[in-house]
Parts: structure tokens; C-alpha cells; sequence
């Protein structure tokens, strides 16, 4: 049997199985499509789920109306986890990259109440709960916790001619790096770094370069593990409030007992510049900086679940480099363990597992002021310290949609609310 026609099998069961539930739960086309029909069951006006008295359908909402939702089904996995976005400069058409446990799933979500599912890339060797994906130069980027995974490059404007739903292979499998957990990269520079790879490695399981300049010569270029074994970092040309490193690429990295500040301009002598920590280190997980680069937003994963309390967020001051300051503990309205974050302007979004995204104001960072403007949950069992629901948060598209990635329920797209 192959792919196509498991594909379109899944279609025809997500259809049936979608019959039955409120409009909420989005019927899904033959072809691939997501319908939303409306309050009196017809389709003659294509609408979302608005968050109408804190809810949209059955998922606890606040200021965000619900576009679409995918089942997990519709992708063939039994789990999701990260996503990123791609916008063809061509068209500006606009693409989810979700993550599976047994591949990656591409979508055209340029009309957002029905995206499309254009295809998906299996993994490179075997399933695995931990995948990333990162975009530079119309190429995505994917590695895995997967024995032998390596990095899987895919050219996404392939995607303009495809014939949906289809089964891709990668255009390229970098094996210099057989497992990783994450893939980072800054789109200034044009270099990507890998991180939370095999702690026996030559870097300790620390960060590794390539230069992603040339996706046809994609080039190895070292690594450092000089701090330790990175599980996630963000890496940025320099443009903050301290003079001394201006203009140089900065890598912070989320090094499960610290918060690491490495100098990486120079590949081949990268510097770690600081580390700092703070009171009851479970594990840190990742973080962001601010719109100014004053600032970083950093979670730690195993804080709620460890040691109980809401949802802890913590904010370094790096107006100086070389001495990271603890500036800020900001506390969510639920317990549930924090997960990735991004900051867009002055909002912060966090993807929250259970319970859901939040969405943050940090227009006041310097004052100390956070304050929660909206969230939707996509997990409304409850808000408990479990790994499940919201993985990943996307933010960054110009239409002003917003990408959710869940473990138990694929794909979710909402919007602020008019």
C-alpha cells in the first residue's frame, strides 16, 4: 500500500470520526484540507471558532479565536512536537513545518481556516519523541534524538509544485552529527548550530557549527563544548546595550544546570564569556531575548514538577555580558510545566504544555512588570504538571497567525481575536 493511499485513508476516518464531534473538532477534506462549518452545521460561510466566554468550541481561551485544528490522524504519528514556519519569498504564501514522532508535516496555511496538508518527510531512521525544526535560505533543518538521525535538509520550494499529499525524501542527510536534540540558527549570520547531541562526542555533547551559507556545501565548521552539554540556546549578531561585544555573534545556551554566554564569532576560538545560575536549578530548559537585547527569558522545565508552585519564569539582565543578573521571577496563573518561548515585540509567547500557550506583556521587562494578556489551551483536561499538550509555540508570521504544536493533538492555528 502505498503512502498516498494511507493518506487518504486517514482522511476518509478523520472525516467520519469528525462527523460526530462539535465544530471544534474540524472536519477534514479529502483533499487534504481543513473545513470550519458554522454554528447551524453548513459550510456556505467559512468561519473559525471565536473564543466566545472563555472558550472556542471546548479549549479554555482568552483573546485568541480558534482557525483550525489538525488531528493527529490526518499526519499519520503518534505524537507531535516542535514546529516552525516558512514564508515563500515568492508569494508570500505562508507554511507550518510541524515535527512527529516519524517525520516532518509540511502545510500551506495561506487561508488559515483550511490549511492544506502538502506532504510529509519521514524520519531518517526510526520514531522518536524529540524532533526540531529550524528554516534559513528557503531550507528547513530537522534533527532528531533517533539513533542515527543526522540532519535532515529539505528545500521548501519544492513545496510549490508538489502534488498533496505526498511523500518527500530529504534533499540532503548530514551524518557529521548523528543525534541531536535541537537545531539553532541565526539567520544574520547564516550559521546554524546544533546542540544537545551525544554527550560522548568531541564537544561533550555541547554545540556544534555549520555554516549554512551555501545549502549546497553545507560545511562543518567545529563546535565548542567549553561549557557543557547545551540543550537549547538562541544566537544572535550582538546588537544590545553592552559596547564591549557589539557586533559580535552571541550564543546563549540553556545548559541544564546554568545559563551560558559564549562568544562565537570566531568559530574556530569560540570563548565562553559567563555562566550564571539561580536558587532551586532544576533544569534549564530554553529562553529568549527581548526585543532590546537587555534582557533573556529563560524556563526551567523540571521546577514545577520537582518542587511544585506556578509556572516560574525567570529573566537575566545582560545589560552586562560578562555578569548576568538575575532581574526578574515572574509566576503564571496555573501549575503546569513551562516549556518554549519566543518573544515578538513586547509580547512573550510560551508554550505551557497543559496549559496551553500563554501569551505575556513584557512592554514593562525593565520595571519588573508581566502581565498576562491571553492564552488558549489547547489541553483542557486540566493545567497539572504532565507532559502533555502545547510543545511549541510559533509567532512569527505576518498574517498575525499563530502555529501550536501538541503532543496528543497535532496542529493548532489561532489569531487575536478582532
Amino acid at each position: 500500500m502505498n503512502y498516498r493511499l494511507i493518506l487518504l485513508l486517514f482522511f476518509v476516518s478523520a472525516i467520519i470520526s469528525c462527523q460526530k464531534d462539535s465544530n471544534d473538532d474540524l472536519p477534514l477534506e479529502p483533499s487534504g484540507s481543513v473545513d470550519n462549518v458554522n454554528d447551524n452545521g453548513t459550510d456556505s460561510q467559512k468561519i473559525g471558532t471565536p473564543c466566545e466566554n472563555g472558550l472556542a468550541g471546548k479549549y479554555p481561551c482568552k483573546g485568541y479565536d480558534l482557525l483550525a485544528h489538525i488531528e493527529l490522524s490526518l499526519f499519520a504519528a503518534e505524537e507531535g512536537n516542535d514546529s516552525w514556519g516558512w514564508t515563500d519569498p515568492t508569494n508570500d504564501k505562508e507554511y507550518v513545518l510541524m515535527g512527529l514522532d516519524n517525520g516532518t508535516a509540511f502545510l500551506d496555511i495561506s487561508d488559515p481556516i483550511s490549511p492544506i496538508l502538502i506532504g510529509k518527510l519521514p524520519t531518517s531512521t526510526e520514531a522518536s519523541p524529540w524532533r526540531d525544526i529550524k528554516v534559513f535560505d528557503n531550507h528547513a533543518y530537522i534533527v532528531s534524538e533517533a539513533a542515527d538521525h543526522g540532519v535532515q535538509v529539505f528545500d521548501l520550494t519544492r513545496l510549490r509544485q508538489a502534488n498533496a499529499p505526498e511523500s518527500f525524501t530529504a534533499d540532503r542527510v548530514l551524518r557529521t552529527i548523528p543525534t541531536a536534540h535541537n537545531m539553532v540558527v541565526n539567520p544574520e549570520s547564516g550559521f546554524g548550530y546544533v546542540v544537545g547531541t551525544n554527550r560522548n562526542d568531541e564537544f561533550v555533547g555541547g554545540v556544534h557549527f555549520l555554516d549554512l551559507n551555501d545549502p549546497q556545501t553545507i560545511r562543518f565548521v567545529g563546535g565548542y563544548g567549553g561549557a557543557g552539554y547545551s540543550h537549547d540556546a538562541q544566537v544572535v549578531n550582538y546588537k544590545g546595550p553592552d559596547q564591549d561585544y557589539f557586533g559580535k555573534e552571541i550564543f546563549i545556551g540553556s545548559n541544564e544546570t546554568k545559563l551560558v554566554v559564549i562568544d562565537v564569532t570566531d568559530k574556530q576560538n569560540p570563548k565562553t564569556i559567563a555562566e550564571t545560575s539561580y536558587q532551586n536549578t532544576q533544569y534549564v530548559h530554553q529562553g529568549w531575548f527581548d526585543k532590546t537585547q537587555s534582557f533573556f527569558i529563560v524556563g526551567d522545565e523540571l521546577d514545577e514538577l520537582n518542587s511544585g508552585g506556578k509556572t516560574r519564569t525567570l529573566v537575566f539582565d545582560l545589560n552586562d555580558l560578562d555578569n548576568p543578573m538575575l532581574h526578574h521571577t515572574y509566576y503564571g496563573p496555573t501549575n503546569a510545566i513551562d516549556h518554549n518561548g519566543y518573544v515578538l515585540r513586547d509580547l512573550f509567547y510560551l508554550a505551557n504544555y497543559s496549559a496551553g500557550i500563554r501569551v505575556i506583556d513584557i512592554s514593562g521587562l525593565a520595571d519588573k512588570n508581566m502581565e498576562e494578556i491571553g492564552f488558549f489551551d489547547t489541553f483542557p483536561e486540566h493545567n497539572s504538571t504532565t507532559f502533555n499538550g502545547a510543545w511549541n509555540v510559533y509567532p512569527f508570521f505576518e498574517s498575525g497567525v499563530i502555529a501550536i504544536s501538541d503532543i496528543n493533538r497535532g496542529l493548532f492555528l489561532i489569531k487575536k481575536s478582532l
